[in-house]
């Protein structure tokens, strides 16, 4: 299978351990780009293919390098004023960074609140209670003298010289209508007073914060219509392969497009803005095109990162000049992909066309460089240890599609590189390292953005 997201860059990552070996120790040949004939990796130096050849980069050090390349971007972008803090309307700013602190516009709560539903009462009972009660939203009732009680709601405003709220199940009336207390009543009870939570130009939130449902429940609360927040990283995505199709079953030779309808709702995960999606097919002309008229913040591409007649994606890049960071990473799937630097404050991450291997380069290369982008912290590392065994690579990390159960990490059956199967069932990859990993080893996890059930659900 290829990708059903467009054509298969050669790596032949579904192995075993006795069969990788095997491979390691085969001269390579044009289905094997990517290690030279001694095994060790190859990939190409810093002005793109056909350049001299070195290792390529440790799985570790590549998303090290998106990280540094976002920052300078950033930076480079910052100096042109390019990507300057934007306005956003609350219902649109769910999964942004804040850019500014978030201050309190106003006193929370802003006036003496009742937190429960029952009796605004005045001195000592029993109580005589007025007939007509207080709701919320109403404007400031009539004060209280001692001996009084009203009828009050939750959330409505407390009546001056109140003394304390009365639960309903804390008070009974007699046969003359006089309410008495079941219990103690303490002064103040069940009173939100104003100013309780913050006062007005309080310091709630700090900038960088990510603006969770709860951030935006508050911000609403503290009187904010907008908030001021980092823009989002824009994305160009580029579809290559003449043997895609976008309906309907496989036939003569075409294949399913996967990675058309899965890519930008995964971006938009990672906080991307998507802007184009873009089928250009085996198109070298086309190609230079889209990528010297785009002005996206990153340009990610499908396949064509290998070194096949109608792999465009390094000619392409050496035309134009651009900088490669990173040429091949050392991870299984995945090892085709690359990062490249086409200006400043522009990079293009190249996947593999294996659906799964596109999936490691997004959480390789496209995950660090669009967080770092979009101001996001960085997810804290954890580990946990898996209920099964894992073959390794060599030489190379491996990421594995895994299902968390209790304490563990259970590693899925289908994680060859042509496969969905396991990842959409997953909740995190497993990072294996080389040599492989044995049943009770703990294993680094990369959350899958809407596994972990946080903002990456939320996908606009």
């Amino acid at each position: 299978m290829t990708s059903p997201g467009t054509r298969a860059d050669p790596e032949p990552e579904d192995l075993d351990v006795e069969e990788a070996l095997a491979l390691v120790r085969e001269k390579p040949g044009p289905a094997h780009r990517g290690h030279d004939a001694h095994g060790a990796h190859a990939s190409h130096g810093p002005h793109g293919a056909g350049g001299s050849h070195h290792r390529a980069t440790p799985w570790p050090e590549a998303r090290t390098t998106a990280e540094r390349a976002a920052r300078a971007a950033a930076r480079a972008a910052a100096r042109a004023r390019r990507r300057t803090p934007v306005s956003v309307p609350l219902d649109a700013a769910l999964g942004r960074t804040l850019a500014a602190p978030l201050a309190a516009l106003t006193d929370l709560p802003s006036f003496d609140t009742s937190a429960m539903d029952g009796w605004a009462v005045a001195g000592p009972g029993p109580w005589t209670v007025h007939d007509e009660g207080v709701l919320a939203g109403h404007a400031e009732p009539g004060s209280l003298t001692d001996g009084e009680a009203v009828r009050i709601a939750t959330g409505a405003r407390i009546p001056p010289d109140t003394t304390a709220v009365l639960r309903t199940e804390h008070g009974r009336t007699d046969e003359h209508g006089r309410l008495h207390p079941t219990r103690e009543v303490v002064h103040g009870q069940d009173i939100r007073m104003r100013g309780q939570e913050c006062r007005s130009g309080d310091q709630l939130l700090p900038s960088g914060t990510l603006a969770t449902p709860a951030v935006l429940g508050l911000a609403a609360a503290a009187g904010y219509d907008t908030l001021t927040a980092v823009p989002r990283p824009r994305v160009d995505v580029l579809v290559l392969g003449d043997e895609l199709l976008t309906e309907g079953l496989p036939h003569d030779g075409l294949i399913r497009d996967a990675l058309g309808p899965m890519l930008p709702p995964w971006l938009r995960a990672l906080g991307a803005e998507v802007r184009t999606v873009r089928r250009v097919g085996d198109d070298a002309k086309a190609l230079h095109r889209a990528v010297t008229t785009s002005d996206a913040d990153l340009i990610v591409t499908t396949g064509g990162t290998a070194a096949g007649p109608v792999d465009h994606v390094h000619p392409t890049l050496r035309r134009i000049g651009a900088e490669l960071l990173v040429d091949g990473v050392e991870v299984r799937p995945g090892h085709p992909m690359l990062l490249a630097r086409l200006k400043d404050d522009q990079h293009l991450v190249g996947l593999p066309g294996n659906p799964l291997a596109a999936v490691s380069g997004l959480l390789t290369l496209a995950e660090p460089l669009l967080r770092t982008l979009a101001a996001r912290p960085a997810p804290e590392p954890y580990a946990l240890p898996l209920r099964d065994a894992v073959h390794g690579h060599p030489y190379d990390t491996r990421l594995v599609p895994v299902v968390l159960r209790g304490e563990g990490a259970v590693p899925l059956r289908y994680n060859g590189p042509a496969m969905l199967r396991g990842i959409a069932a997953a909740d995190a990859l497993a990072v294996v390292p080389p040599g492989g990993a044995r049943s009770g080893q703990e294993a680094e996890l990369l959350d899958l953005p809407w596994a972990s059930g946080g903002i990456g659900v939320c996908f606009t």
